[in-house]
């Protein structure tokens, strides 16, 4: 069944505010619907089923949560096989998972019907409170509107400088022959980089400093109290305890900061500087409060996430690292990379690209269903929780030829940034539509930077690549991933 624009319908007037366009290719025209919608095969090659169905497995009052727990990847990339939308459960909270990137769409392009919501929000925000990424749609354009020159060309040149000098910082303190836990270096890279871009003015602030660990925390924290159904979430646990402390003090973190801005008046040059000086529409402190600590966040763990499952992906490819590192040697010759040299590090940008579409850090999120609507002809009431998974996409053999290789010349030709802007070729690693991250090329430059410049210095060895598996949580983390640092000659000698 061809895809048709026109699927998803609401009664009522009025249309999504999304950007025009969204549905063409780079050719112009629709990219997946010249496709055949069924018959599709799901990752594992199972025959996808057209409709929508209820998934298997379920146990009495807490339903599929044990499965999601025990083998998430495993479980969600299983529901293809049993149509486009999929009926869940998790203890009393009923959800709908959305398998097809076609459908994807339909829900990412038109923000008002279906709203930010559902399980993994209403998680996210007992710690992002409404920021930009979790308010509702009637909140969304106008925060968005003021935080998006934080984001505006000039200001991402200013970001790239402080993200040499933090990358630098720590892959300079290595030594020939040292095993290094990359995730955590990587955090230290985003997370000091965050605090250097947003809070300028408080670089030395003690309490910064454990913002890191809590951010961890927390995260892990989000994806495990979903699949908790009230009381039991409640319930102090030693776990439950630690995350209570960590959102605390990120809060109490970000007041602290807040506070001393307004006291002295001081433009220290960063996003917070900016925000605090927007006219026109004034954010409260609370405003001020999410929107700071949602951009923390979003720049610290997605980004150390996907420069460490790239480093392991090419410390066991020789042939990829060669190649990495022959592209650096001829685009810097040695020097640190700067914002003009990001354009023509395209192998690197592939290599991230490819580590995206394998390793979503956002591997799953929510919406809810704002009014009673039609997805695909299937009737979906107001306050239905629908799930959105990009690794169920990304590993698709629908979309993709042998999904489950590790493959960047599969985005040779192609235009990137068009590529993760829209859901063309079946790639949401930002989101897509009105909600799609503001945040994207933030991560793009630092990414690339990180990877640029460890692969100027650096080879990295995998002291034990059969230990290494995605975590169970929220961000789909590396553990286990250990590397061990050699250092290489300089360029040209």
């Amino acid at each position: 069944m061809p895809f048709r624009r026109g699927t998803c319908r609401r009664p009522g007037p009025g249309t999504a505010d999304h950007p025009p366009g969204d549905t063409v290719s780079l050719s112009g025209r629709p990219r997946i619907s010249n496709r055949p919608r069924i018959p599709t095969r799901t990752s594992a090659g199972s025959p996808r089923t057209p409709g929508r169905s209820r998934a298997p497995g379920a146990l009495p009052l807490i339903g599929h949560a044990v499965s999601m727990l025990k083998d998430p990847y495993g479980f969600f990339g299983s529901l293809p096989a049993h149509g486009e939308l999929v009926d869940i459960g998790i203890g009393p909270f009923k959800a709908t998972v959305v398998t097809t990137a076609e459908l994807t769409y339909e829900v990412l392009k038109d923000d008002r019907t279906f709203d930010k919501g559902g399980l993994i929000y209403e998680r996210t925000r007992e710690v992002l409170g409404d920021g930009v990424v979790t308010c509702p749609y009637k909140d969304h354009r106008r925060l968005r509107r003021v935080a998006q020159p934080a984001f505006g060309t000039v200001r991402q040149q200013a970001y790239t400088r402080l993200m040499s000098e933090q990358i630098t910082r720590v892959t300079g303190a290595w030594t020939h022959g040292r095993e290094i836990d990359i995730l955590a270096d990587m955090t230290t890279v985003a997370a000091r980089t965050g605090v250097a871009a947003f809070f300028a003015g408080h670089l030395a602030s003690p309490e910064l400093s454990k913002t890191p660990g809590d951010l961890a925390t927390v995260s892990d924290g989000v994806f495990r109290r979903m699949a908790l159904p009230a009381p039991l979430d409640r319930i102090p646990t030693p776990g439950k305890r630690r995350y209570d402390r960590s959102r605390a003090r990120l809060r109490g973190t970000i007041d602290a900061v807040i506070a001393d801005y307004r006291r002295t008046g001081e433009d220290h040059g960063d996003l917070l500087s900016m925000l605090l000086a927007t006219t026109g529409d004034k954010l409260t402190d609370t405003e001020l409060n999410d929107a700071a600590i949602t951009f923390f966040f979003g720049a610290t763990d997605t980004i150390a996430i996907t420069v460490s499952w790239a480093l392991h992906r090419i410390s066991t490819d020789p042939e990829l690292e060669r190649a990495l590192h022959t592209e650096v040697d001829t685009v810097l010759a040695g020097r640190a990379a700067d914002h003009d040299d990001l354009e023509h590090l395209t192998l690197t940008q592939r290599i991230i690209t490819e580590t995206l579409r394998m390793y979503p850090p956002i591997w799953i999120f929510t919406r809810e269903v704002a009014t009673d609507t039609e997805l695909a002809g299937h009737l979906l009431r107001a306050g239905t929780n629908l799930v959105i998974s990009p690794y169920v996409l990304h590993h698709s053999t629908a979309t993709y030829a042998d999904p489950e290789r590790f493959d960047p010349s599969r985005w040779e030709g192609k235009a990137l940034g068009r590529v993760r802007d829209h859901v063309e070729n079946g790639i949401i690693p930002f989101g897509a539509g009105p909600r799609k991250c503001m945040g994207d090329v933030f991560a793009m430059n630092e990414i690339t930077l990180a990877l640029a410049d460890i692969a100027t210095h650096w080879r990295l060895r995998p002291v034990d690549p059969a230990a290494v598996r995605p975590a169970h949580g929220a961000i789909l983390g590396p553990v286990g991933l250990r590397l061990r640092a050699e250092a290489r000659p300089p360029a040209g000698s």
